[in-house]
């Protein structure tokens, strides 16, 4: 099982140029795999810097053959035109889906600094390790405030999605009805852009125990090698928002999915966008 996280950027590149190709062409480039999650994808959105409008889901969609997309607008504002324009995460997968899940993430105000609103997307896809929770978010990066209440909630979240695991809900009615009971299995892989270094106390916080027993997050990386530094997989190409490079992309594993990881990968070369895309296997 490959799966891979990027943001994407809405496409632009670190030539200022928008181009979704280039985007779905790197990722083919890279190899084949059974779920891609990425974060920043605009829809209509012609006021982000080199953006014509493009429909980021269907264009990825059409250049992605044989994946599923789901989409998870974090933003959904009038584009001024009777349209709307929408910003968020996306998943393609070529695994069988199951039920999907997006979640607003909290928005605390915090006035003197800018936000958006952030989103968590979680889908299950049933895979040769059985069904398995994909998530993947993209964190706020001027709060910190806002930051930490929106950890606070994945936490929640994923404590919520083991208990039903633990005690799955009863169905009503026929089957096929809106009650029907899909898999919402405790085993989970979270991806994004985390907006925090892997320094920080944030990502500590994410990966600590929990008082219940509901299996605990392990970090991909430290996994596979332990206490050396992550690689970058921002500032690599100059950006505005680091002033060196650091590691803001993770891919975090549930701790019964850790003895299955293999591998784990970013491509420190690619400018088709300001982050990196990383990847990780589990077999």
């Amino acid at each position: 099982m490959r799966l891979l996280s990027w943001n994407i950027q809405w496409g632009r590149g670190m030539d200022g140029r928008v181009d979704l190709a280039r985007i779905a062409g790197h990722i083919q480039a890279l190899g084949e795999f059974d779920v891609i999650c990425l974060q920043e994808v605009a829809v209509n959105f012609a006021g982000l810097p080199g953006s014509l409008g493009e429909d980021g889901v269907a264009e990825l969609a059409s250049r992605l053959p044989g994946h599923t997309p789901v989409y998870a607008p974090a933003t959904d504002v009038p584009d001024g035109r009777g349209g709307r324009k929408l910003f968020g995460n996306a998943l393609f997968t070529r695994l069988p889906l199951g039920q999907v899940w997006r979640h607003l993430l909290p928005w605390p105000a915090d006035p003197a600094l800018p936000s958006m609103q952030r989103v968590l997307l979680e889908a299950v896809v049933e895979s040769a390790l059985g069904p398995v929770r994909v998530l993947t978010t993209h964190l706020e990066y001027y709060s910190r405030l806002q930051r930490r209440a929106q950890i606070e909630a994945i936490r929640a979240l994923h404590a919520e999605a083991c208990a039903h695991a633990r005690t799955p809900r009863r169905g009503e009615g026929e089957e096929g009805g809106s009650f029907e009971v899909f898999p919402r299995p405790a085993s989970a892989l979270l991806c994004g852009d985390m907006n925090f270094p892997a320094w920080a106390d944030e990502r500590a916080r994410l990966l600590s125990p929990f008082a219940d027993g509901t299996p605990a997050f392990v970090d991909a990386w430290t996994v596979l090698h332990g206490d050396r530094p992550h690689p970058p997989t921002v500032g690599i190409h100059p950006v505005d928002f680091v002033d060196r490079p650091e590691c803001f992309d993770f891919w975090f594993l549930t701790e019964d999915l850790a003895p299955r990881l293999r591998a784990y990968g970013v491509d420190a070369q690619t400018a088709a966008s300001d982050h990196q895309p990383v990847w990780i296997e589990l077999v």
